[in-house]
């Protein structure tokens, strides 16, 4: 399992968040941490996750401005 903050990017997550899925292993849980200014950054991350066809486990707010998405790696 692979953490990874993605916060100090703040909307602009979601290229960075298909890379890093792409080197987790087949199998293999990655939790991704990211800042949600705006809801919408919640269904952007969901869809990156679904399109590539990765399983999404959690999401999850933890606090005022942070959500955490687990996902498992299906490639």
């Amino acid at each position: 399992m692979k953490r990874y903050d993605l916060r100090h990017l703040s909307n602009d997550f979601d290229k960075r968040l298909n890379e890093l899925c792409d080197t987790l292993e087949n199998g293999e849980v990655g939790i991704f941490l990211f800042e949600v200014r705006e809801f919408t950054n919640v269904q952007k991350a969901i869809d990156c996750i679904l399109g590539r066809g990765d399983e999404l486990l959690n999401s999850l707010r933890f606090n005022e401005v942070d959500w955490s998405i687990v996902i498992r790696r299906k490639k």
